[in-house]
């Protein structure tokens, strides 16, 4: 099924274990960001985060990492908000459902950069998988985002992001004041066989690549 089809899935449920399973994620959060946010918040931000993965997937397999991993970006937008961002950009690439273009964007910049930047993604209207093509192609590159999932922008991460990289959302992505944008005129690569994935992926490398050393 492409990442185009907007068929609203059957809501999953989650087995006890794997609410045991997000208790302890839960408990890693709060290690992780001990002596930034409290427990309380960060309760508030997995529930929360817990309900908009939940909405929008189609299996409950992987959803206690995928409601980690989300809190965790939220989190530490928030610290780069309340903190400081410790001298590392921080770069939020949006899309429509943040199963394409913006996912391939991220794995260049993370595969470049080696941690020198925090790295976000969402959608203005999340999918609910990853486009297989795209993961395809971004693998001959020797990069791997199999693991990725799409999600949607949240004002904490949009606010934190020093660059804000939009490709085909327009209004939907929002505006927010004192960011630098960037407006990506990209193909959608949903429902494109592998050789036009290919050439949009050659193009998002590119800009990345112009992106990366206007960064670090």
């Amino acid at each position: 099924m492409s990442s185009g089809d907007r068929t609203q899935p059957e809501t999953v449920k989650l087995t006890t274990e794997q609410l045991l399973l997000i208790r302890q994620a839960s408990v890693r959060l709060q290690k992780k960001f001990e002596g930034t946010f409290n427990a309380e918040t960060i309760e508030r931000y997995i529930t929360d985060s817990q309900t908009q993965i939940e909405s929008r997937a189609r299996f409950a397999s992987w959803l206690p990492i995928l409601i980690e991993r989300f809190t965790h970006d939220r989190l530490l937008a928030l610290a780069r908000l309340e903190v400081g961002a410790l001298d590392r950009p921080g770069v939020l690439f949006l899309c429509v459902h943040n199963a394409g273009r913006s996912q391939m964007a991220a794995g260049y910049l993370r595969h470049m950069a080696i941690d020198r930047i925090d790295i976000f993604t969402g959608g203005s209207d999340p999918g609910y998988e990853v486009n297989r093509v795209v993961v395809a192609a971004m693998a001959e590159e020797g990069i791997d985002i199999s693991t990725e999932y799409p999600k949607p922008w949240t004002d904490e991460i949009a606010r934190a992001a020093d660059v804000i990289v939009t490709m085909g959302c327009g209004d939907a992505c929002g505006v927010y004041p004192g960011k630098r944008y960037e407006d990506w005129v990209l193909d959608d690569p949903s429902g494109q066989p592998i050789e036009a994935v290919r050439a949009i992926r050659n193009d998002i490398k590119s800009r990345v690549e112009q992106l990366l050393a206007t960064l670090v």
